[in-house]
């Protein structure tokens, strides 16, 4: 391999893989298993991770009314912590690049009734308000 190729690609995986090229492979793997991905963190941590979780929320100070940002919210997995805890009167917003981890997200949501939890599919925050792209999620 020629230094010119060694610096126009990245590690993914076992594998050099070309550097624009891993942002899509990285979205692909998130895509495939954003279904099971709640799951597979309770078996990887053996569920110590909803531990850590709960301990975040209860440090996040959260009070009835307030509004939340989960930034890079994936599933939605804290929006579903902070959403009982801010209310009706308050608001979740789950922001995510990947569409297919907040679409499980927003499913989970409307089977829970959650209180208003707006769901972004869009990756950044500006475009998506910019674009009125947003799915809302109310009780």
């Amino acid at each position: 391999m020629t230094d010119k190729q060694k610096q126009d690609t990245t590690h993914f995986g076992y594998q050099q893989v070309p550097v624009e090229e891993k942002t899509g492979l990285v979205g692909q793997v998130f895509h495939s298993v954003a279904q099971k991905y709640d799951l597979m963190n309770d078996v990887m941590s053996l569920g110590t991770h909803r531990i850590i979780k709960r301990f975040t929320v209860e440090l996040s100070a959260l009070r009835p009314g307030m509004t939340v940002l989960d930034l890079a919210g994936g599933t939605g997995d804290f929006s579903l912590l902070f959403a009982p805890i801010v209310g009706k009167e308050g608001q979740v917003i789950l922001a995510d690049i990947n569409e297919s981890m907040v679409s499980v997200g927003v499913t989970e949501y409307w089977i829970r009734g959650s209180v208003k939890i707006f769901a972004i599919r869009s990756q950044t925050l500006k475009t998506c308000l910019s674009n009125q792209r947003v799915l809302t999620a109310s009780a």
